[in-house]
């Protein structure tokens, strides 16, 4: 089974206040089904500096069965969740960390395009659904340590 075409960015340090947000790091992830390919670029920002490391890509099959279900997983658990509301107003998972999936046929995102910077969501998840958000997180992490 193939992987079909997806692009993902994950961002760690999505929390801010009068400023924006100063990114810990952002991973992301393109699917390139022609070529069977994830695309996985990674940049961190080491603790104490003010900027992020250039960004580290490489590139994984996409076929192997591992990969194949974590993909799936992770799509699954997106849209078995909400996102605050209005987009933007709140870290509601706790986690400091957004995501943003596109696909032809979903799209799923938290924490707004410039993070959150306050006020207060009117949805709140059930800690089933942090439980979920968590792992949607780990996946990614799991599939950015993933050897080209």
């Amino acid at each position: 089974m193939s992987i079909p075409e997806f692009s993902l960015r994950l961002q760690r340090g999505i929390t801010g206040g009068f400023a924006p947000p100063t990114p810990e790091a952002i991973v992301t992830i393109t699917s390139i089904p022609t070529q069977n390919l994830l695309n996985i670029t990674s940049a961190v920002r080491p603790k104490g500096t003010p900027t992020l490391q250039d960004a580290a890509p490489k590139s994984v099959p996409a076929s192997d069965p591992d990969t194949t279900a974590l993909v799936s997983e992770l799509k699954s658990i997106l849209s078995s969740i909400p996102t605050e509301s209005p987009p933007g107003s709140e870290d509601i998972y706790g986690l400091d960390t957004s995501i943003a999936f596109g696909s032809d046929d979903f799209f799923w995102q938290n924490g707004g395009p410039q993070g959150c910077g306050g006020g207060e969501s009117s949805v709140k998840p059930t800690e089933e659904e942090r439980a979920k958000f968590k792992r949607a997180v780990e996946i990614v992490e799991k599939l950015t340590e993933k050897e080209a």
